[in-house]
């Protein structure tokens, strides 16, 4: 039996439109899905063969996953619990708004994107715009560090490249995850940062129960060894000097954290330092009440500052932005530190807790400060801000002579390098170090020559300070210990007037 059947030409295009589906999603995207997944294994076993901190896989659960992981989690059950009890609200409705905290917090991290998408970027605008060093790096602590540990990197804050250069200096060992605030959430920059493992946080949020499911992750993460990076003063300094720590979230990791099992809990102590921060103006005038808020008046800035270098670079004037420097100090266990003070993290009540917490966080902070480089301008900024016997009381208007500021310059360098502060010498030598640092402020318009020497230009004198007081900690130590003028050290840390 034959015969001929007709079919109208959009039924004949349609039902050839499905036959390509079923044989897309049957043959070709399995067979694809495979292929992918059988590259992104073999990239992940390469990386983890030569990072010394290896990707865990953790890091490389699919998102949706961990989502309900954090959603279901027990410990997040019980305080919806809690919280329908105390407000009366329906448990579906608490159940909800923990989903979109878990949506809203948890990444995706992508290998690929980090370090081949987001390595290459960070270090191709790390080079553009700074002379990028790492000053001193305790590579025998960190090599002696248990590759299972929880290892967290403790960062001072001075600029948002901070993200950027030290996920790129730390490439080499491994993959940060950091915490990152609401200004990063737009697109596509939400999307950019979410695949390099960042997650995204409200700092400042009142709601017990987001408050609840952000110190889940945070714990999961660190039982699970994820290599994490936290900025302990929670914001960028204002004035250049170290901002009071906030401890949310190492209290977070400590909370669960058991010494006498699982994972060790090693904490890095990190410091930076840069010959200029690109928002230096913007945050001197937020600290003084000036700044204007607001994302339009943010990309504005941003604009201008962006076009005005452009200028600069097609008319041959442009250069770059000094060094920017990082320095790696010794690690701290916290199995180690927790048995020799006795201190059980898991029984201890609040206020002890808040007690031994507080110890560990001066620790921290002190290490931290100790390990920020001094860098030309820095130390430029602060002879100048001086007089021959240390006075603060110095007339800001009188001329410095070139050969009095080099003798300062040298002198602070001196004192510092004695009492085992990292100053960054370029080319190891002190007379180009001061030229540079002096290049610097010259070119900015911040100093000026007159009468042979050199002087604050007027209106100058806050943002002078701001990069004196980026020393001011290693300067107070160094006056603490007897090792130099208290009244130096007061110059270096007087606040933004």
């Amino acid at each position: 039996m034959s015969g001929t059947v007709t079919l109208p030409i959009w039924l004949a295009a349609a039902l050839a439109a499905l036959a390509a589906v079923a044989l897309l999603d049957r043959l070709l995207v399995p067979g694809l899905r495979w292929y992918l997944r059988r590259r992104v294994n073999s990239v992940i076993d390469r990386l983890n063969q030569r990072l010394k901190l290896h990707i865990q896989p953790f890091k490389l659960t699919r998102r949706d996953v961990l989502v309900d992981r954090l959603t279901f989690d027990p410990r997040i059950l019980e305080a919806i619990e809690a919280e329908a009890k105390a407000s009366g609200q329906a448990r579906g409705q608490l159940q909800q708004r923990v989903a979109m905290y878990a949506r809203e917090i948890v990444p995706a991290f992508k290998p690929y994107a980090y370090f081949q998408v987001g390595y290459r970027i960070a270090r191709a605008v790390a080079r553009l715009l700074y002379r990028v060093r790492i000053g001193y790096a305790d590579d025998e602590g960190l090599a002696r560090v248990d590759p299972h540990s929880s290892v967290v990197f403790v960062v001072n804050h001075r600029s948002n490249m901070d993200y950027v250069l030290v996920a790129y200096l730390a490439a080499e060992r491994t993959a940060l995850s950091y915490a990152v605030g609401e200004w990063a959430q737009v697109w596509p920059l939400q999307t950019l940062i979410r695949s390099m493992g960042a997650y995204f946080i409200r700092r400042n949020s009142k709601d017990p129960l987001y408050r609840r499911v952000l110190e889940r992750y945070v714990q999961m993460a660190t039982e699970a060894g994820v290599v994490q990076a936290v900025f302990p003063e929670g914001g960028l300094s204002r004035d250049g000097l170290p901002r009071p720590a906030r401890l949310g979230l190492i209290d977070y990791m400590l909370r669960a954290f058991d010494g006498a099992a699982g994972r060790d809990l090693v904490f890095v102590p990190v410091g930076i330092n840069y010959d200029r921060v690109l928002e230096d103006r913007a945050l001197l005038a937020e600290a003084m009440g000036e700044a204007r808020k607001g994302l339009v008046s943010t990309a504005t800035a941003a604009t201008r500052f962006g076009l005005r270098q452009g200028v600069l670079w097609l008319l041959g004037r442009w250069h770059r932005f000094g060094y920017a420097c990082v320095n790696f100090g010794t690690p701290i266990s916290m199995r180690a530190w927790s048995r020799a003070r006795g201190v059980e993290w898991k029984a201890l009540g609040k206020e002890d807790r808040s007690a031994r917490l507080t110890e560990l966080g001066d620790e921290l902070m002190g290490a931290m400060g100790r390990l920020v480089p001094a860098l030309p301008v820095s130390l430029v900024a602060t002879a100048l801000l001086q007089d021959a016997a240390g006075d603060p009381a110095r007339d800001a208007a009188t001329p410095v002579p070139t050969l009095d500021l080099h003798a300062r310059t040298q002198a602070l360098m001196r004192r510092l390098q004695a009492a085992g502060a990292h100053v960054y010498l370029p080319r190891s030598d002190e007379e180009y170090a001061m030229d540079v640092g002096l290049r610097m402020l010259v070119q900015r318009r911040l100093v000026e020559e007159r009468e042979g020497g050199w002087v604050v230009a007027p209106g100058e004198a806050p943002v002078v300070r701001y990069y004196a007081n980026a020393i001011a900690p290693l300067l107070a130590a160094v006056a603490a210990e007897g090792g130099g003028s208290s009244d130096t050290a007061h110059i270096a840390g007087v606040p933004v007037a």
